[in-house]
């Protein structure tokens, strides 16, 4: 492709000045890479809630209610 040539082109009708920017805006915006949005570290009050793995046998009942 040259530079003369047109990246896209109006192949039925005659849009007007402002549906054309309309066009080239919804394709500059579509071109463009979605940003990655940072990943989210769950607080303190959710990581509290996830239970470690259950171990059963003697004096498994007393140690549920201790501190982890």
């Amino acid at each position: 492709m040259s530079a003369e040539e047109p990246l896209f082109r109006v192949v039925r009708g005659v849009p007007t000045a402002e549906e054309l920017a309309a066009l080239v805006g919804a394709i500059v915006v579509r071109s463009r890479p979605a940003a990655a949005s940072p990943p989210v570290a769950a607080s303190a009050w959710a990581r509290s809630g996830r239970s470690a793995a259950a171990v059963a046998g003697p004096g498994a009942w007393r140690a549920s209610g201790l501190p982890r």
